[in-house]
């Protein structure tokens, strides 16, 4: 074992303290893969499933890229070409005006609308989704849902306000309705033909099955936390469950070229 895997080894080891972190997995590749390393420790192995978070928003964003590329959607378009004006009607009114048609797809992907974050901000009872879902009050929620809940917060700017962001989950919900609309099929569906299929990924999916047990468990603190409600609700910001493995060659394609033209990545850094 050299001493850059050592290194690596007693780092990833260094990170479980069972109290807050009970397992952890890592998988590094350097350059043209002269180093391309797996570690585990305390509860997973370097198998393991489990939920990537966040990291969904970049599934997400490689379709939106392909469907551009196909010249079925552009960046630039409204989010009411797709989604029913009457539905939205209301979900950004900010000093008096409603940005609700205003919305494009560009600015949800860049988290320049200025919507509320259903997920963490605080509703008019003092307390978030996040707050009751880690006080382990699991539960379920549609877009409907969302959207209703939403329009009952404040957003935080006008959409494409120069300098300002806000990274806000409910950006990816509307996205990944818009993704369902413009194919006709399901989310999970349109996943498996533009990445999973063509990147050989048989062990990622989209978490839907609520008495599926197959994903390493969440913790809060010291305990397990069991929210398979929520973890079928999260879908398009958060819901997709993967492996070290599988994750890498993801990322490496998204950053490669190979789910969509490389050029568009550029574009990608230039949102507003």
């Amino acid at each position: 074992m050299t001493q850059r895997v050592q290194n690596l080894d007693r780092l990833i080891r260094s990170a479980v303290d069972n109290k807050r972190i009970f397992g952890a997995v890592m998988r590094v590749e350097a350059g043209n893969r002269q180093l391309s390393w797996n570690g585990a420790a305390g509860n997973m192995n370097v198998a393991s499933p489990f939920f990537i978070a966040s990291t969904t928003k970049l599934y997400i964003t490689a379709v939106l890229l392909r469907l551009r590329e196909q010249d079925k959607i552009r960046l630039t378009d409204k989010v009411s070409l797709y989604l029913d004006k009457n539905r939205i009607s209301g979900i950004h009114h900010y000093q008096g005006i409603d940005y609700s048609d205003e919305l494009t797809i560009e600015q949800l992907m860049a988290h320049t609308t200025g919507l509320p974050d259903y997920f963490q901000q605080k509703g008019k009872g003092g307390r978030s989704l996040e707050d009751s879902l880690m006080a382990g009050h699991d539960q379920a929620w549609s877009l409907d849902s969302v959207i209703e809940e939403v329009k009952r917060m404040k957003p935080r700017f006008s959409p494409g306000t120069k300098g300002k962001a806000l990274y806000s989950d409910t950006n990816y919900q509307l996205l990944g309705r818009i993704i369902e609309i413009v194919t006709k099929h399901p989310l999970n569906d349109v996943f498996k033909e533009y990445i999973y299929k063509p990147l050989s990924l048989s062990r990622t999916y989209m978490y839907t099955d609520r008495q599926d047990q197959t994903p390493q468990p969440l913790y809060y603190k010291e305990s397990p936390l069991h929210i398979p409600l929520a973890m079928a609700s999260f879908g398009p910001d958060g819901g997709i469950v993967s492996t070290a493995d599988e994750l890498m060659r993801f990322l490496r394609a998204f950053f490669e070229g190979e789910l969509f033209p490389g050029s568009y990545l550029n574009d990608l850094y230039q949102l507003e």
